[in-house]
């Protein structure tokens, strides 16, 4: 038997000691009397030993546990316990099955002398790995860099490491016996002790659960941590407290903000790119910037263009007398208290010179007004009362980005945040220009090509005959729309011309293209045919004559034409198409069709001959002549819509205004993407019954 220490100590240190691995390994407790004979053989001590306690009670302690050759020292260390004291110490004994088992035993007197003694006994390699695993989870608990804790089932500390000492900036005496809202109630304590609870109540584990706030060592920096729970149990499954983890994750979470902030800023801007500029209107483009602003930049939006720009005029202005702005935009457009104060869509609201709006579009740099009170409202408050009417609403940040394209300052969008905390940082004024700045390009686009369609405009309608001459035998209607969208004046045209014979010539003709160049060249191309047509030429003889005047425009021009020389006194027509629609003649019966006849080739196209196409129409007769404005629809088949047309025109038509005015309202019943001609004859005179 060997003796690696031995230490004295009271006989309540033996026991407490040995009592202290009770939760830990199996303790063998064994008592004897002043012989030294068994009186207890309790606990683990048949576990520990092997033997039962009707096997050991009664037995001489050292006889049944040590082999012959140690008893002598056995009994000599023992004898140490007659002075009273305890002992602690290391011995080999011999386990019921002849094997050696190394012990750990804390011994103490059980009495006022002799050998009576109390043994505490436990296997000391269990005992070594038992200690290796505390030292262990002692050195982690103390060394880690990970916040550790332990609570007691009242949420009371009971234990912290150095760690989360330093997290929480209190020291470790101020947590001890304390619940988290005492010692930090600059955080969300009141939901992590809801957490916690239920961590108690459920044994389910709580995970990353995010404490934010401030703590007492750093009042004016917000942090955030990552806590985690679990229950602790003893043996029986009973609660007895809960260990937490906690990790700083600060740095990270504002990393996973801007992350998720730079990502919501290109989903936004992509959608602005998509969104804004759909067509070349501009108050359909500012609506657009309203619409795409709210609720992700701002919780609501206006968007107001400079008066002169909104009427179709010249921009470059220096504010010097302040400025007029027509709203053309506002978002959302129902349900929201602040929409219903603001300024609606379609007026016009005058700004001083001196009114930070116009300062803010002469310096084209955004205002903001990050936290809106009264006193930030009050210089705008001299000139209107809707100030405060925001204020009463809620709205409590502001920011005016002007609209500046190509240079030039068209107008401004405004955005209006509601509610605490809903200020508009330097990621949403960046924002917020942006936004401004690309929907300032297409205003701009929608500005140039308003004025390039107007100019068109203008000069299509002038090119085009404000009044045809009377022609003796026939009655006509006519009429020219222009395309709805912006820049898409085309070059269609009509004519009808009266010859020296008493017959006409009739032409309607579409130039391929659109704006200035096309209708420059139709009127050019109408004006060679009046001139073709006084020279008597039949009609494929005409537009072969015409094609020198069509290549002569450019290589790409192209046009369609479709000319008839019509004779009232006898209904005999004839006829040329150059790659046109086909004519449609109403019979006298109220009967429709179409006119059978080659469809040509466009003018454009060298070497082509033309074919004409003779008919005898009966008194009374209608011709229509139109271009493919009239019938072509996106989405719909070409014959079905001449079948439209067909049906449309069958019937009496004595009123020959009626019968335009039917037409183009159903069949082009909403904005039109192309031009349209329309040309209605009736041939000499209906014979009545």
């Amino acid at each position: 038997m060997t003796d690696r220490e031995r230490l004295h100590e009271t006989a309540g240190g033996a026991v407490a000691r040995g009592g202290a691995w009770l939760d830990v390994l199996p303790v063998a407790l064994v008592a004897t009397d002043e012989d030294g004979l068994i009186t207890e053989w309790g606990m683990s001590a048949p576990e520990v030993l092997g033997y039962a306690p009707r096997e050991a009670v009664g037995r001489e302690a050292v006889e049944l546990l040590v082999p012959a050759e140690g008893r002598e020292r056995a009994r000599a260390l023992l004898a140490g316990l007659e002075s009273g004291r305890s002992m602690i110490g290391s011995l080999t004994v011999r386990h019921r099955d002849g094997s050696p088992v190394e012990l750990e035993v804390w011994a103490c007197p059980a009495g006022s002398g002799g050998r009576a003694m109390l043994v505490f006994a436990v296997g000391a390699a269990a005992a070594r790995r038992a200690r290796g695993v505390r030292a262990s989870s002692e050195a982690m608990f103390t060394g880690s860099r990970v916040g550790l804790a332990v609570f007691d089932t009242e949420l009371r500390f009971q234990q912290v490491n150095p760690a989360l000492v330093a997290m929480n900036g209190v020291p470790e005496a101020a947590h001890i016996g304390r619940r988290p809202a005492e010692v930090m109630p600059g955080v969300n304590a009141w939901q992590m002790e809801a957490a916690m609870r239920k961590v108690l109540a459920t044994g389910e584990p709580v995970l990353d659960f995010r404490r934010i706030g401030y703590t007492p060592d750093a009042p004016g920096h917000k942090r955030v941590w990552s806590c985690s729970y679990l229950r602790l149990d003893d043996v029986c499954g009973r609660p007895v407290g809960l260990s937490a983890s906690v990790i700083d994750v600060t740095v990270h979470q504002q990393d996973q903000l801007a992350t998720g902030a730079g990502r919501r800023r290109m989903d936004l801007l992509n959608e602005a790119g998509a969104r804004i500029g759909t067509t070349l209107d501009l108050g359909r483009t500012a609506q657009e910037l309203a619409d795409v602003a709210v609720p992700r930049l701002a919780d609501a939006a206006t968007v107001d263009l400079l008066e002169p720009l909104a009427e179709g005029g010249e921009i470059g202005f220096d504010f010097s007398e302040g400025a007029a702005m027509r709203r053309l935009g506002l978002a959302p457009h129902a349900g929201s208290p602040v929409t219903r104060v603001l300024t609606p869509v379609g007026r016009t609201l005058i700004f001083p010179r001196r009114a930070p709006y116009v300062q803010a579009l002469a310096d084209r740099q955004p205002f903001v007004v990050a936290q809106l009170d009264e006193r930030a409202i009050a210089p705008a408050a001299r000139y209107t009362d809707k100030a405060f009417k925001l204020l009463d609403l809620g709205v409590r940040s502001f920011m005016m980005a002007p609209l500046v394209a190509r240079g030039q300052v068209l107008g401004a969008a405004t955005f209006y945040r509601i509610g605490p905390g809903s200020a508009f940082d330097d990621a949403d004024v960046a924002l917020g220009f942006e936004l401004a700045t690309r929907a300032a390009m297409c205003v701009d686009n929608a500005r140039l090509y308003s004025r390039e369609h107007a100019t068109a405009l203008t000069l299509q309608r002038s090119l085009l005959p404000h009044r045809l001459e009377d022609l003796p035998g026939i009655e006509v209607t006519y009429c020219y729309l222009p395309a709805s969208d912006v820049n898409e004046v085309g070059g269609d045209w009509y004519d009808a011309i009266p010859l020296a014979d008493g017959s006409a010539a009739l032409v309607v003709g579409d130039v391929m293209g659109h704006g200035i160049e096309a209708a420059a060249a139709m009127g050019h191309l109408r004006s060679t045919v009046r001139a073709l047509t006084r020279l008597g030429l039949p009609p494929a003889q005409l537009l072969h004559a015409l094609e020198p005047a069509v290549t002569d425009q450019g290589e790409a021009l192209l046009a369609t034409c479709v000319y008839c020389l019509c004779d009232p006194a006898t209904g005999r027509i004839r006829i040329t198409r150059a790659g046109h629609p086909p004519p449609a003649v109403v019979d006298p019966d109220g009967t429709a069709h179409l006119l059978q006849m080659p469809a040509g080739t466009p003018l454009g196209i060298d070497d082509i001959d033309f074919a004409t196409t003779e008919f005898t129409l009966a008194q009374g007769s209608i011709l229509v002549l139109y271009t493919d404005g009239l019938i072509e629809t996106r989405g719909r088949d070409l014959d079905q819509r001449l079948d439209h047309l067909t049906r449309l025109l069958t019937g009496h038509h004595p009123d020959l205004n009626e019968l335009r005015d039917a037409l183009i309202t159903h069949l082009i019943p909403g904005p039109t993407d192309d031009d349209i001609a329309l040309l209605i004859a009736r041939i000499g005179h209906p014979q009545h019954p």
